[in-house]
Formats: C-alpha cells, sequence, structure tokens
C-alpha cells in the first residue's frame, strides 16, 4: 500500500473555513495540486492567508473550477492504486477532502487516512512554507528514512 500525504490551503481556522487548494503527494513524487477558482472569497480570508498564503497562488497555472477539481481529485486517487492518506493536520484537511470529493465519495481504493503530527514537527514555523503542494512535499521527504 501506498501512501500519500496531504495538505490544504483554507480560507481560516474555523468551522467554516472554505478550501483554497489541495495537494497529495507520495514520497516517490507522484504529485497532485489544485486551487480552486470559486467556493471561497477574499472577504473570507483571515490576516494570515492574505498576508502568506494567497500571494503563493498560482491561479493560471493550478486554478480549477470545483467541478473541474472534483474530477481530477477523483480521476487521480483511481489512479494510485490501493492507498492510505496521511496528514498532520487531519481535522482540518480530511473534512475539506470529502467536501471537494462530493456526492461520490472516497474511491474504494482508498484504504484509510491517518494522523502524524510530528512530520514537520522539526521544521521551526518560519520555515513552513504554508503552501499546499510544498508542505505536502515536506511531510512526503520527512517520512523517508535518512
Amino acid at each position: 500500500m501506498r501512501t500519500l500525504y496531504l495538505d490544504t490551503e483554507f480560507t481560516r481556522l474555523s468551522l467554516d473555513r472554505r478550501l483554497i487548494s489541495l495537494a497529495l503527494v507520495e514520497a516517490d513524487g507522484v504529485e497532485f495540486y489544485v486551487e480552486l477558482e470559486e467556493g471561497w472569497s477574499l472577504a473570507d480570508c483571515s490576516p494570515f492567508v492574505v498576508e502568506i498564503v494567497l500571494p503563493q497562488l498560482d491561479a493560471s497555472r493550478y486554478g480549477h473550477s470545483r467541478e473541474a477539481a472534483r474530477l481530477a481529485l477523483q480521476r487521480f486517487l483511481l489512479e494510485q492504486g490501493e492507498v492510505e492518506i496521511v496528514s498532520d493536520a487531519l481535522a482540518w484537511d480530511w473534512p475539506l477532502l470529502l467536501e471537494l470529493l462530493g456526492r461520490d465519495g472516497l474511491p474504494q481504493n482508498v484504504l484509510g487516512c491517518r494522523e502524524q503530527i510530528d512530520l514537520l514537527g522539526d521544521l521551526d514555523e518560519q520555515a513552513i512554507p504554508h503552501h499546499a503542494l510544498l508542505d505536502a512535499r515536506l511531510m512526503a521527504r520527512a517520512s523517508q528514512p535518512d
């Protein structure tokens, strides 16, 4: 079974958060990344997100409608064979992944999820990019034995 490392960026640390971007990365380099062009607005965002997260986005390269992102995510997951999904903040990331997948839910080849909170524990907070793709890459790299 393969492991995909999940990270998301969203509008604010609250229950009414909105997904901005989502990444899944495997340690061998397989990657999925999307930025949502809809479903959130600048007014929804915390000052931290406006200052740190939004300037890193590249909608011209990664931007998708929610529906296109949903279809791309389903297709990506189905192509991976049996996988588990790991996050360092599962309570925040997992619901957003499920929300994006929508009515069809998880493909059957996704066998589960787990949290590994220490994945980025050795990094200083300022060393974490707060970009879903870059953070998922860091988690995948941190999970590998030296």
